[in-house]
């Protein structure tokens, strides 16, 4: 993955140069934009590209989550990352889908932590053919090939992904992953599974009952998706049928 490029917001320029000082000595940051208000940051993310946005709360006018709230309405949110002396607003900050909430004085540690949250968020819905997903095991961040994913199940705000051999929680929502994965041939079957059409090995029908086989494993077609499926792979086996360029 090339370096991050990360916009930091703080109305207070202490606070600014600090935060982004210590972002340029992780090597997984690369450009590190600055902003000291909120409409003037929004106005810089409508002409440039950034990774993820690492905001402060309170600040005058549009507030930091004034513009979450904002970002999360782009076609494509970058992760937001609030860094902020109070603790007063974290419920409101993670019903945006912050992907960390880091408190100041910032410490090192913490911050590298969050860095790595971003780096997981925005490898978990990378749209490249080869996609990879950052996973957490035993404490090391690992890199999990998309194409080894068989199904993904929901966890709350979380999906757990399965491979032949093992599973993995990842801080992203089953309806992102939908959304990011369905031209790769991911389908949901359930409110609660999402399924790789290319791991499908048998499709079972009993009594209006419909389940699926993957890698031996039965999982349960709800009365909703059983029709799009069956549909899906009757398309995938007709000849002449892969993907259109």
């Amino acid at each position: 993955m090339p370096p991050l490029r990360v916009l930091v917001v703080d109305d207070e320029r202490p606070a600014l140069d600090e935060l982004a000082w210590l972002l340029r000595q992780d090597e997984r940051v690369g450009d590190v934009l600055t902003s000291d208000s909120g409409a003037e940051a929004l106005r810089l993310l409508r002409e440039e590209e950034v990774d993820a946005v690492f905001l402060d709360i309170r600040m005058p006018g549009l507030t930091g989550l004034d513009l979450a709230r904002v970002l999360s309405r782009f076609r494509v949110p970058p992760p937001v990352v609030f860094v902020t002396a109070h603790d007063d607003h974290a419920v409101d900050a993670f019903e945006l889908n912050a992907v960390d909430y880091v408190l100041k004085p910032v410490r090192d540690e913490r911050l590298v932590e969050a860095v790595r949250r971003v780096v997981e968020a925005t490898g978990s819905v990378s749209d490249t053919e080869d996609d990879t997903i950052a996973v957490e095991l035993g404490g090391v961040t690992r890199f999990v090939s998309r194409g080894d994913v068989r199904y993904a199940e929901a966890s709350g705000d979380y999906a757990r992904l399965h491979t032949s051999r093992e599973s993995h929680l990842v801080r992203v929502p089953l309806t992102t992953l939908e959304e990011q994965w369905r031209d790769a041939g991911f389908v949901r079957i359930h409110r609660s599974l999402l399924v790789s059409l290319t791991h499908v090995d048998e499709v079972r029908m009993d009594g209006g009952r419909c389940t699926v086989i993957v890698g031996g494993e039965e999982l349960a077609v709800s009365r909703r998706h059983t029709r799009e499926l069956r549909d899906l792979l009757v398309r995938r086996a007709r000849p002449g049928s892969g993907p259109r360029g």
